[in-house]
């Protein structure tokens, strides 16, 4: 029975999800928002009329995949804002707000509203078979890394918002993704520029030692887009600045991690977001840390399955 959908309308993605809470299965329509060549973002104007035009087109693609199942909606979920903190605001999640009032409204069933970020942390934790956490009331780390966010994030399960999050360390300037987007493009890449970053740090035999900027908890990235633009001036190999660029984001992350986890006595860290797709990153990650979990890409990237969880665990479906 899938009878939870989800909704979510990112900076870049319009996606939806059913999750059948018997067998727990999930089903996921997603489709990425235009940015023209050589741009490194999107207004939000433009976001809020590509989500109009692109959700029904995403449903309906969801529906196609769903279509020899049996589904009655019971509850919906659906991201309101980037996070769950005051001020947190970007129009293009207006989009799915709106019709997931809407639809709940007109089918009488109920609708539980969420950030982003919570979505994010959900999915993860699903794709890594760690909901337990939530479930036993266990407090734990989770990384937010993605074109907006470079956040560390103390989690604690509550009843109120099914996480209860407190940023405990962040990007004082570049994001991360943000990093990887200027300098991709600086290499002659079509935004979002991840995948074909990683594709060409592959071909790199260079080994680097970086030094992460921290301050605290926080972290400064800046540093490493002038750094990978000194290098293109040279006239390094574009595989080499790609491999810089990934190993640096690696060892930040790798830095923040442990002094998040001496500081807030912390075992568990979840790793979320576009950024943590990346199986470079996430190798590292894995080669210098343990009791690290990360989601699988589908999961770690922009998606609504995160706030159809959010939704079932709300409604005590899951």
């Amino acid at each position: 029975m899938l009878n939870v959908l989800g909704i979510d309308t990112s900076n870049y993605t319009t996606s939806v999800s059913l999750i059948d809470t018997v067998n727990i299965k999930v089903y996921q329509s997603k489709k990425m928002l235009p940015v023209k060549s050589g741009e490194i973002g999107i207004r939000q104007s433009d976001a809020v009329f590509y989500h109009t035009k692109q959700l029904p087109v995403v449903i309906s693609e969801l529906l196609k995949k769903v279509n020899d199942s049996c589904y009655e909606i019971k509850a919906v979920g659906v991201s309101k804002s980037p996070r769950l903190v005051k001020g947190s605001y970007m129009p293009c999640f207006l989009v799915g707000e709106s019709f997931a009032e809407s639809y709940s409204k007109l089918c009488s069933i109920d609708l539980y509203k969420t950030s982003h970020q919570t979505g994010h942390i959900l999915a993860a934790l699903f794709s890594a078979d760690r909901l337990d956490l939530i479930k036993n009331k266990e407090r734990f780390i989770a990384f937010h890394i993605s074109g907006g966010t470079t956040d560390c994030l103390l989690c604690e399960p509550s009843d109120k918002e099914v996480l209860s999050i407190t940023q405990i360390g962040s990007s004082l300037d570049l994001k991360a993704g943000q990093a990887i987007d200027r300098i991709g493009v600086k290499l002659g890449f079509d935004f979002p520029c991840g995948a074909e970053l990683e594709k060409i740090a592959l071909l790199s035999e260079k080994t680097y030692k970086t030094k992460p900027a921290l301050k605290g908890n926080d972290c400064c990235l800046s540093g490493l887009q002038n750094i990978c633009e000194k290098m293109l001036e040279d006239g390094e190999m574009p595989c080499d600045i790609a491999n810089f660029c990934l190993t640096y984001i690696s060892d930040t992350i790798i830095a923040m991690s442990k002094r998040a986890r001496e500081t807030y006595m912390v075992t568990p860290i979840v790793f979320a977001g576009g950024v943590m797709s990346d199986k470079i990153i996430k190798d590292k990650i894995l080669s210098e840390i343990e009791n690290v979990y990360f989601s699988e890409p589908e999961f770690s990237c922009d998606n609504a399955v995160g706030t159809a969880l959010y939704a079932a665990i709300k409604k005590e479906l899951i």
